[in-house]
């Protein structure tokens, strides 16, 4: 259920940028998330469709990109993607180290909307 105050973040945003340039009606918002989030699009969809009634986002399509997990090795500094369920064992295709930093992921916002 955390889906709900991420999604009413988004649409307060949403709005505030919609008033500002004017619009009449957002047709559609991009979001980018990071695939170690479990923020979960069918819920963020539902939760979007129920909390923006009756506002210029009404009917707005979320279109979701998943951010991949990519690491930077702390040792040799390389930079890998990493398959959420291989995260435990990971070791750096580099120089088999095993502490990093992570690059992405974990993020979430709005890359853009489609309004009139």
């Amino acid at each position: 259920m955390h889906e709900l105050p991420v999604t009413q973040s988004i649409l307060d945003i949403v709005l505030k940028h919609a008033r500002m340039n004017q619009v009449r009606r957002v047709h559609s918002i991009r979001l980018a998330i990071g695939e170690m989030s479990d923020l979960q699009d069918e819920w963020i969809q539902k939760y979007f469709d129920y909390i923006s009634k009756d506002t210029l986002a009404q009917g707005a399509r979320l279109v979701i990109e998943r951010i991949p997990v990519v690491f930077r090795c702390n040792a040799c500094g390389r930079e890998s993607r990493v398959e959420t369920g291989q995260m435990k064992d990971f070791a750096c295709p580099g120089c088999d180290g095993r502490e990093f930093a992570l690059v992405s992921g974990r993020e979430y916002y709005i890359r853009d909307m489609e309004a009139e």
